[in-house]
């Protein structure tokens, strides 16, 4: 191999290894974040259980601490979760404005007078999606 490709070859390899979301730990730094999450958007348990997908047991227990690896379903919530709440600090860099846009009736056509919030609650991933989305549309970002 000529010494230029050797080069390219090490610029294109990932610095750092992949992070394994299969294990406790990373599950446990993912709730941590949306335990965050949820009390900054004052998030009571059912709604936390709907965001999350998970029955109310299952959320206790991982309060608890006793999260094995996440499954794919609320891997993907939780993506969505956290790039809603990334979205809004961009949007509204005022944390206190952020974290209550999620409540506050919305009059575009997507919320038809209802929050973000009351969309995100239908309990399908689909509602986090369009959300994001929205979010990432109003931003200017890849919609």
């Amino acid at each position: 191999m000529n010494y230029a490709v050797h080069q390219m070859s090490a610029v294109l390899q990932p610095h750092t290894p992949a992070v394994d979301l299969d294990t406790p730990a990373a599950a446990q730094a993912a709730l941590r974040t949306f335990w965050r999450l949820a009390d900054a958007w004052k998030l009571g348990v059912p709604e936390q259980a709907t965001l999350l997908g998970v029955g109310r047991t299952t959320l206790y227990q991982w309060k608890k601490g006793a999260a094995g690896p996440l499954d794919r379903h609320v891997l993907e919530r939780l993506s969505y979760l956290f790039g809603i709440y990334a979205a809004l600090q961009i949007l509204l860099p005022v944390g206190e404005r952020a974290d209550e846009w999620v409540r506050k009736p919305n009059a575009a056509p997507l919320f038809a007078g209802a929050s973000a919030l009351d969309r995100m609650l239908g309990g399908q991933v689909a509602d986090l999606y369009v959300v994001r989305h929205y979010l990432d549309a109003q931003r200017g970002g890849k919609a």
